[in-house]
């Protein structure tokens, strides 16, 4: 196999994603130009759909944490 047959490693610096925020770093940097208004219009339903489905998973995750802390916190006496 040649080294150009060979999948490339990104670096750290080139990959966008780095952040830790995934494909919300490249929807933010991506130009909206090429997009007609009711593609537009359908990437905002999708992408409000999105945010509620994250704050469902948010509340969850905090009523998770907040049990674990009420379990393992040091009893006063």
């Amino acid at each position: 196999m040649d080294d150009d047959d060979r999948p490339r490693r990104r670096s750290p610096e080139s990959d966008p994603t780095r952040d830790g925020l995934g494909a919300a770093s490249l929807l933010a940097s991506e130009s909206l130009e090429r997009y007609s208004l009711d593609e537009l219009d359908a990437r905002v339903a999708l992408l409000e759909d999105e945010i509620v489905r994250i704050k469902e998973h948010r509340k969850k995750s905090a009523a998770h944490m907040a049990a674990a802390d009420a379990l393992f916190r040091p009893r006063s006496t």
